[in-house]
């Protein structure tokens, strides 16, 4: 019973530590915004500019990688998001919210109508015309932004509903990422796929192996990244595929630590503090070190390594560098187009409409039910909250446009269509949920 109480312990904070890094992004993610806008729109717009085309270069010996600023953020440092992502994904197929027939069924529901509702309603403006690619760009959630306009309502948010709403965005991400890659590809080099696969082989030898070096898996993901950059699939497609070759297991089990831990600390504590017995202390520190690093997963490791850097750096400045939109007369006139509205209205009505659908026809047919403590119409407003699609929104634009211009209305289109969802959702989750008591 000991053993899963830990094990569960062990999830429950893993998910807080998830919950809680999530929702500062948010906030920082929504500065950065604001100063991307703002400073695109001043009179030193041109070294906002410059600094997206300031160029980046690598040298590996005999490989030379050459960048934009924007490209490098883009194609480079977001496949760690991706990674992060991944492993996030993994972590909770096997042992949290997603690992369960019953705890993933009503989330992976949501998150497949999530994404359907917000594609028909962009394909209902723009099909059969040149910018029908731009499908993808609205059906993603912000996982980051959503969960942080949650957290800004506070301890009033029952557990279960954030649970549902940070599985959901999970399984969005995972769905978003199978989009990016099946749809959003370039022409694709056959020979140097067959590279990446073999370097993927690899990965997943080393894995079923119980290979737990980082080393291992970290040059191999550097080579995976650097062949796929070439491929015609994007890049940050890696990020994905090394998290799935990230092994999941412990070389020592968390019982067998603290038993081994608590002897070697009694023996210790026994000992005489003599200058020969401070050396015995030393090799039992490191010994203890080596313990602490063979206890924690390599996917641990990973996402606590970088899960701030990520959070923290990366995306922020994901957010600076494509946040970005120079507002024109011309621009605002265009918010009547069929761009700007498949993508503004698949975000705000698509998402609502496709979740809640979702979760209504799930209960009445008892597929599944809703978290305990919470309510329908609790469930409607955090719907609403989905059709934030800001990170994402942005990455699948990118890809889907090559016109300039359809590039500059969708962006200004995501910013109004998350920014509606996040402020008409948290009004109504406002309203919904209980009353912090008075004492």
């Amino acid at each position: 019973m000991n053993r899963i109480q830990r094990l569960q312990s062990a999830i429950q904070s893993s998910f807080a530590e998830f919950f809680q890094r999530s929702t500062s992004t948010g906030i920082i993610i929504l500065a950065m915004t604001a100063i991307a806008l703002i400073w695109t729109n001043s009179s030193a717009h041109g070294s906002y500019s410059a600094l997206l085309h300031q160029p980046v270069e690598f040298g590996f010996g005999s490989l030379h990688l050459h960048f934009t600023f924007e490209h490098f953020v883009n194609d480079g440092l977001m496949i760690l998001f991706f990674l992060v992502v991944g492993l996030e994904i993994k972590r909770e197929l096997l042992v949290g919210e997603l690992s369960t027939r019953q705890k993933a069924l009503l989330p992976m529901i949501a998150a497949v109508f999530g994404m359907i509702g917000p594609a028909l309603t962009y394909l209902a403006f723009n099909a059969g015309t040149p910018a029908v690619r731009g499908w993808g760009v609205p059906v993603a959630t912000d996982i980051a932004f959503a969960l942080g306009v949650l957290a800004l309502l506070g301890d009033r948010v029952p557990s279960g509903l954030r649970v549902f709403l940070a599985a959901l965005a999970i399984v969005d991400d995972l769905l978003a990422v199978v989009v990016i890659a099946v749809f959003y590809t370039a022409s694709l080099n056959v020979s140097i796929l067959l590279a990446a696969a073999g370097i993927t082989a690899l990965l997943y030898i080393g894995n079923r192996l119980r290979i737990y070096s980082l080393w291992f898996y970290g040059i191999l993901g550097f080579a995976l990244w650097i062949v796929v950059l070439s491929s015609g699939i994007h890049a940050t497609i890696a990020g994905v595929v090394l998290a799935m070759c990230i092994p999941a297991e412990s070389r020592i089990d968390r019982i067998s630590f603290f038993t081994r831990a608590r002897s070697i600390l009694d023996a210790i504590a026994h000992r005489t503090e003599t200058d020969e017995e401070e050396g015995a202390q030393l090799d039992a520190v490191h010994s203890l070190e080596r313990m602490c690093e063979h206890v924690q997963t390599p996917l641990h490791r990973v996402v606590h390594g970088l899960g701030g850097f990520v959070s923290f750096a990366i995306m922020p400045l994901f957010a600076l560098v494509n946040a970005g939109v120079r507002i024109e007369p011309e621009m605002v006139n265009s918010l009547l187009s069929p761009v700007s509205l498949g993508i503004a209205l698949g975000l705000f009505f698509g998402k609502q409409i496709g979740i809640s659908f979702a979760v209504w026809l799930s209960c009445k047919l008892g597929i599944s039910q809703i978290p305990s403590g919470t309510s329908m119409l609790q469930m409607y407003g955090v719907s609403i909250l989905c059709g934030i699609g800001f990170t994402m929104a942005l990455f699948v634009a990118h890809l889907a446009f090559v016109d300039p211009a359809h590039l500059a209305m969708s962006k200004l289109s995501i910013l109004i269509g998350s920014t509606l969802s996040a402020l008409v959702g948290a009004a109504m989750l406002t309203f919904l949920l209980p009353k912090k008591s008075v004492a």
